[in-house]
């Protein structure tokens, strides 16, 4: 796998392992060297895009946003964004060239809340956190995923929030989890709390016999699993192999299982609710059986 199409999947940020993993490791160094992929913090790596929506934040004397800023600090997002945000003060009047080149926001802000040619990581969060649900949660499992951000100072930072998407803001601070392994599954982890009745709990380990499993997503009551899967983690035979003892365990162990691409998470939302309401009502009917029965 390219490492551009591995740093897509893994939400536009991945350490060196991971990239070693899906892409081989000398291709990795090989863009490491030529500059094509830069280290962001220690251990992590993105795209020199990252460093070039920076310094078009400095051209248009502003400062990297939202997720733009929250790539460059090493967070991973659900969909890197096509144009770098970036936030310059109120009442600046940019040309329609200048407005092109990125996505704008208009705001004052303090020196606390700026550093490095970017928002600070507790601006760059309240930003974030006022984002459509999906994008909110993906940052916010991030940020506690590489302990950059603690849950109380999350909390804070969302109850903070005051105005347009306040409410939407904490809640994806409520729903922030950094047992999330990556964007994917934060996006599904989202996904599943529109379907009522299921409730989910990332990275959850099952005692199967002879076998220890943790799932993506996990409704223990409800005995159902749900895989964020994607050919990224199938690298090898024995990877495929792996998930396909597992997935057979948890199926005649009676968990229902659901496993979602990629593509479907991130594009076909309805489609992926649909299936998930579709296991509920299994469930339910299941458990309708085993009362009647007893």
């Amino acid at each position: 796998m390219h490492p551009t199409e591995a740093l897509r999947l893994l939400g536009g940020v991945a350490s060196r392992g991971q990239l070693f993993e899906l892409c081989g490791e000398a291709e990795v160094r090989r863009l490491i060297r030529s500059g094509e992929l830069m280290r962001l913090t220690r251990g992590n790596y993105g795209l020199r895009e990252i460093d070039d929506a920076t310094a078009a934040a400095g051209r248009l004397r502003g400062h990297l946003s939202h997720t733009s800023a929250a790539l460059a600090q090493g967070w991973a997002v659900a969909r890197p964004p096509a144009r770098p945000h970036v936030t310059v003060r109120r009442k600046r009047n940019l040309t329609a060239t200048q407005r092109s080149g990125a996505q704008i926001h208009y705001a004052d802000l303090d020196p606390e809340e700026i550093g490095g040619g970017m928002t600070s990581p507790a601006r760059t969060l309240s930003d974030c956190l006022r984002m459509p649900l999906e994008d909110a949660v993906a940052v916010a499992d991030s940020a506690l995923r590489v302990d950059d951000i603690d849950a109380a100072t999350l909390q804070r930072i969302a109850a903070g929030i005051r105005g347009p998407g306040a409410a939407s803001a904490r809640r994806a601070a409520a729903m922030a989890d950094g047992r999330a392994a990556n964007p994917f599954e934060s996006v599904l982890r989202v996904h599943a709390a529109h379907v009522p009745g299921l409730q989910v709990t990332p990275q959850v380990g099952i005692e199967l016999p002879g076998l220890f499993v943790q799932p993506d997503l996990v409704d223990i009551d409800r005995q159902i699993v749900i895989e964020a899967d994607s050919f990224a983690w199938h690298s090898s035979r024995g990877k495929l192999r792996r998930d396909c003892i597992r997935y057979t365990l948890l199926a005649v162990d009676g968990w229902i299982l659901l496993r979602f691409s990629w593509e479907d998470v991130m594009s076909r939302r309805d489609y992926v609710i649909e299936v998930m309401s579709r296991a509920v009502a299994l469930s339910d009917q299941r458990a309708e059986l085993g009362l009647r029965a007893a």
